[in-house]
């Protein structure tokens, strides 16, 4: 249903029903715009993202890296990822259309009434909080424009339509965003920092694979010349192994850190361990619901660790 029909509902209800069932009728109208903006923006990544720039904040103060500096990360770092992924869900509309997974997203239902506004926008919440902050810091400008440059251009105009490469340059656009983080916190290449930028551009190829593994189908439909669509699933399997390893020895190392404690290494070793199990079993079996578990861990992976990081990074023990 369009917002256009959805509102002329909307006002023959109101003809129709009591106060009472007006407020109803205006609260799921406020939920159908939240779950728009949600779809189109990929608010989910977005947090993510927002979430891996926080740790490089931590990382490169040593610790609480101030309110001030968090709050120019979160709104710098959400706002520029906001803008390339809706950039690239309005470059993949058509492709979104053959996939299952993606068949119900606004702009291939034709919601949005006039689509061709979405790239201006999203290009608009790119470039006004990474011109904003030039005149004070220049590096955070750069990191925030390369990882949009990464994701929009590198990753979905050139890589992922032609190459089965595209997640493994394209893991470099989460890079960028820790070090935005790091960069916001006055001090971008922190050795805690270029570690953290290393995992997350490790762990990109395996959680969309993972995905690619439980969606090989629907990634063939849509020519989408990702790993698992060009080798078999247990082949896959052995490539997200090559992967998981040293993401998570590259996630201990972190525990080096003089400012890291037990808070940070226990529960990192404990979901490094789950994560490599969980990819045992999907070499074993490289089955859809494995595949599931693996993606699911991926997510459960990087969570603890970015959590551990900001907890750990601060308590003294």
């Amino acid at each position: 249903m369009s917002l256009t029909e959805l509102s002329e509902q909307q006002q023959v209800s109101k003809t129709k029903i009591g106060g009472s069932d007006q407020t109803a009728v205006a609260g799921r109208s406020w939920r159908e715009t939240m779950h728009l903006i949600v779809v189109i923006f990929k608010l989910r990544i977005v947090v993510l993202l927002v979430l891996a720039a926080t740790g490089g904040a931590f990382l490169g103060a040593g610790g609480w890296p101030g309110a001030s500096t968090l709050l120019l990360t979160w709104v710098t770092g959400g706002m520029a990822a906001a803008g390339a992924s809706a950039i690239n869900q309005y470059w993949e509309r058509n492709s979104d259309g053959k996939m299952g997974r993606t068949n119900k997203r606004p702009l291939v239902t034709g919601e949005i009434k006039e689509p061709r506004w979405i790239p201006f926008i999203g290009l608009l919440l790119i470039l006004v909080p990474s011109l904003a902050v030039f005149s004070f810091n220049p590096e955070l400008t750069f990191f925030l424009l390369l990882g949009a440059f990464i994701y929009v251009v590198i990753y979905t105009f050139w890589l992922k339509p032609r190459t089965l490469l595209n997640v493994v340059i394209g893991g470099a656009a989460g890079s960028a965003a820790v070090l935005s983080g790091s960069a916001a916190a006055g001090y971008w290449n922190a050795p805690g920092a270029l570690v953290l930028a290393l995992i997350l551009f490790l762990w990109s190829p395996f959680h969309f694979w993972s995905l690619a593994l439980l969606y090989r189908e629907e990634y063939a439909t849509a020519e989408f010349p990702m790993l698992p669509t060009q080798t078999s699933p247990r082949a896959a399997a052995w490539f997200v192994m090559a992967h998981t390893i040293p993401t998570a020895m590259a996630g201990l190392l972190l525990g080096l850190l003089p400012y890291m404690g037990w808070v940070y290494i226990i529960p990192v070793l404990i979901v490094s361990l789950h994560l490599v199990w969980q990819n045992i079993k999907l070499v074993h079996d490289p089955s859809p619901r494995n595949a599931r578990s693996m993606f699911l861990s991926s997510n459960m992976y990087l969570l603890v660790l970015l959590v551990a990081i900001c907890v750990g990074s601060t308590l003294p023990f």
